[in-house]
C-alpha cells in the first residue's frame, strides 16, 4: 500500500513538473520569464484559474477548448504532463530506491524541455542547457560512472563527433545539438553517448523518409533532431546494456 501512494505521489508530481517544463520549453526561447506572466490563454489572453491549471484533468474536463474563448488548446500540453509522469514512475520502477534515480529524473527533465522546445521553435536554448551541464556536473561528483572519468569523456565524445559533422555537412548539424550531446554525455557515458547518436540517426532517417514519402515534409526541409535524441538517450539510459549485448551476441 505504501508503494502505492509512493508511486501515485510520483506520478502527481510528474505531472506538476511536467506541465512547467512545457512552461519553460515555450518561453525561454522566446527569451521571456517563466513566473510573469501567469498562465493564460495564448489566444484570448485569458489568466487561467486554479482549477484550468491542473495537469492533464483540466484538458479533459474542458474537452481540449479555452474555456473563455472557446479555442482548440493544443494537446501537446496534456501529452507532455503526461508523458514527465509516466517517464518518472517508470524510473523509479526500474532503478528503485537509488541514488541514481536523480540523475535519471534530470535527464527526463532535461529531454523533455528541450523536445517542447525543438518541436515548436527548432531551437535548444543555451540558457537551458547550461542550467542542466551545472546541475549534472554537481550531481555527477557525487554520484560518477565508473570509472568516474567516463562521464567526462563521454562528453567530450559526444560535444566532439557532433562538432565534426557540422563542419564537414557546413551547418548540417544544429549547435544546439551539439552542446545538448555534451551535456548527455555527463549522464551517459562513451558507450551510452555513442548508442545515442547511432540510434537517434536511425530514428531521425526513418520517421524523416516516412514524412517525405507521405508528403507531410519536402526534401531539404529542416526538421527538429531534438526530439529523435531525446528518445535515443533515453533508450540509451535505461537499455543500453541489454541491447549493447545482444548487438556482440550477433557477432
Amino acid at each position: 500500500m505504501l508503494l502505492l501512494f509512493i508511486y501515485l505521489y510520483i506520478f502527481f508530481v510528474g505531472l506538476i513538473l511536467g506541465s512547467f517544463y512545457n512552461v519553460v520549453g515555450l518561453r525561454i526561447p522566446n527569451n521571456e520569464s517563466i513566473i510573469h506572466p501567469p498562465s493564460h490563454c495564448p489566444s484570448c489572453n485569458q489568466r487561467l484559474s486554479t482549477a484550468q491549471l491542473i495537469p492533464v484533468f483540466s484538458y479533459i474536463f474542458q474537452k481540449g477548448k479555452c474555456k473563455n474563448c472557446r479555442t482548440n488548446i493544443s494537446p501537446i500540453y496534456p501529452f507532455f504532463e503526461a508523458l514527465t509522469a509516466g517517464l518518472f514512475v517508470f524510473a523509479l520502477y526500474y532503478i528503485g530506491f537509488d541514488s541514481e534515480l536523480f540523475i535519471a529524473w534530470t535527464l527526463i527533465s532535461l529531454l523533455v524541455i528541450i523536445t517542447v522546445s525543438d518541436l515548436n521553435y527548432q531551437l535548444i536554448p543555451d540558457r537551458i542547457l547550461l542550467f542542466f551541464v551545472i546541475l549534472i556536473l554537481i550531481l555527477r561528483i557525487g554520484l560518477p560512472l565508473d570509472p568516474w572519468w567516463d562521464a567526462y569523456a563521454g562528453a567530450l565524445l559526444g560535444f566532439g563527433i557532433l562538432l565534426i559533422i557540422a563542419i564537414v555537412s557546413k551547418g548540417g548539424m544544429g549547435g544546439g545539438d551539439i552542446k545538448l550531446f555534451g551535456v548527455l554525455g555527463l549522464v551517459l557515458g562513451i558507450q551510452g553517448v555513442l548508442l545515442t547518436l547511432m540510434l537517434s540517426a536511425l530514428l531521425g532517417s526513418i520517421v524523416g523518409l516516412m514524412l517525405i514519402a507521405t508528403g507531410k515534409v519536402k526534401r531539404g526541409m529542416p526538421m527538429a533532431f531534438g526530439p529523435f535524441i531525446a528518445v535515443a538517450a533515453l533508450i540509451s539510459y535505461f537499455f543500453a546494456e541489454p541491447i549493447l549485448s545482444w548487438y556482440l551476441q550477433l557477432f
